[in-house]
């Protein structure tokens, strides 16, 4: 009876023992295992998960652009990015930010999915040039000419959005995420 007592005691004290190192993440797969050393897929040496971008800790990995809806614009989008990502390399912070802004604004809107509202919010951009954060928001979205949902794929939604976007324009923050949730019946 001792003996089978101490064997359960034994395998009890093992697996809790064990049961920390058996939850740590594998080389590559996060925490501090891979993004240390750099031997995660598609990582750099120093870079941690989805920094292998150059967009941070919460940059998403790159699009499919074949499986877009307009893989032109993809294209035409993500190569501007890499361009302003290589302008804006020296950076960081609020600079960075900053000149990436500048640098988006060279995106020829002849590649765009929808030329005529990309040619709309460079210069919404640029007569809120001096705002930041949520009142810079506000600006563009004042400024933005009303969409045209007669042109849109699905016209319910699209007139959902535009009714929204109205009934909201004048909140900032947390008043216009909650004004947003009201509209859309989001609990």
């Amino acid at each position: 009876m001792k003996t089978r007592l101490m064997m359960i005691a034994t395998a009890l004290m093992t697996s809790l023992i064990c049961l920390p190192a058996s939850a740590q993440p594998g080389p590559g797969t996060g925490a501090m295992g891979g993004a240390m050393t750099g031997t995660g897929p598609g990582m750099g040496a120093g870079m941690g998960p989805g920094m292998a971008q150059g967009g941070g800790p919460r940059a998403r990995a790159p699009r499919d652009c074949s499986q877009a809806p307009n893989p032109t614009a993809c294209t035409a989008h993500r190569e501007a990015r890499a361009k302003a990502v290589e302008a804006c390399k020296d950076s960081a912070g609020p600079q960075r930010r900053q000149c990436m802004h500048e640098q988006m604004q060279n995106f020829d809107c002849a590649k765009s999915g929808n030329p005529q509202q990309c040619e709309s919010r460079k210069m919404a951009y640029k007569e809120c040039q001096g705002q930041a954060g949520p009142a810079f928001r506000q600006c563009v979205q004042q400024k933005m000419p009303p969409v045209d949902c007669s042109k849109a794929p699905n016209q319910a939604r699209c007139d959902l959005h535009q009714k929204a976007r109205e009934a909201c324009k004048d909140k900032l923050g947390p008043e216009h995420k909650a004004c947003l949730r009201e509209q859309f019946n989001v609990k």
